[in-house]
């Protein structure tokens, strides 16, 4: 009668431990998921908010200039751009800067704003 009641007790105290793992592992895979999406989420927020700082810069700095661009800005832009970290609109900043006439500097500006907008994530 007393074993009946220790393997009872040890059956209960098994069950509850077992349920309670069972809770604990469903509750960790439910935080890990949303965790990993809010990572993402931010991920995304902090090379949206580098693409439009870039963009921005590019368009007051270049394209609004009144007289010609400056070798810290074009350091400046260019340090941005390598912060992008992306290798699209490092390869169009290099025809940007590479191009020996206005009107193929003038299409690739087009082309890198274009790749910069597309680059904006929701």
């Amino acid at each position: 009668m007393i074993e009946n009641n220790k393997r009872a007790l040890y059956l209960i105290i098994f069950g509850v431990l077992l349920v309670g793992n069972v809770f604990f592992a469903l509750n960790y895979f439910t935080t890990k998921a949303e965790l990993q999406e809010i990572q993402s989420t931010t991920t995304k927020a902090v090379l949206n908010e580098k693409v439009v700082n870039f963009a921005s810069m590019f368009i007051k700095q270049v394209l609004q200039a009144d007289k010609e661009v400056d070798f810290e800005t074009r350091l400046s832009l260019e340090n941005a751009v390598r912060d992008l970290k992306d290798e699209q609109i490092m390869a169009e900043w290099q025809k940007f800067v590479g191009s020996k006439t206005e009107a193929e500097a003038q299409n690739s500006v087009k082309r890198l704003l274009g790749i910069l907008i597309g680059k904006i994530q929701k």
